[in-house]
């Protein structure tokens, strides 16, 4: 039988998981703020579906990175919190995978939102 009142607090845990996030890391709170910029940037150019469905994942993926590097990165810490080569290789990795994750979000971005972009400046001054 599923427990209600555990699943509940999983996700109250979660939640504040998600809200320490943005209010402690640094990196995750530029990545709301582009992520903003993009969701207003995809309003102003309106986005199809299939577009959005892109462009939210791609946001989505780049805050879990992140989650997972701030997660990593303070298990690092309390595990060995003098410098140690090992550490230091874990932790470059870890934000190594979330800054390859954002540069393929920027690529994606651009794709998505400069074609729009690109069609809407054609349709209005008809370059021809």
């Amino acid at each position: 039988m599923i427990n209600v009142h555990k699943v509940f607090r999983s996700f109250r845990f979660a939640g504040q998981g998600i809200v320490d996030l943005f209010r402690y890391e640094n990196n995750a709170k530029v990545h709301l703020l582009i992520a903003a910029a993009v969701i207003i940037a995809g309003l102003w150019l309106g986005l199809a579906r299939t577009e959005w469905a892109i462009i939210l994942t791609q946001i989505g993926l780049v805050w879990a990175a992140e989650a997972f590097n701030t997660a990593l990165e303070k298990l690092c810490d309390l595990v060995m919190p003098e410098l140690h080569p090992t550490i230091k290789a874990v932790k470059d990795l870890s934000s190594g995978a979330v800054l390859v994750l954002a540069i393929t979000s920027v690529v994606v971005g651009v794709i998505i939102l400069g074609g729009k972009l690109v069609d809407l400046l054609y349709s209005q001054y008809s370059f021809r």
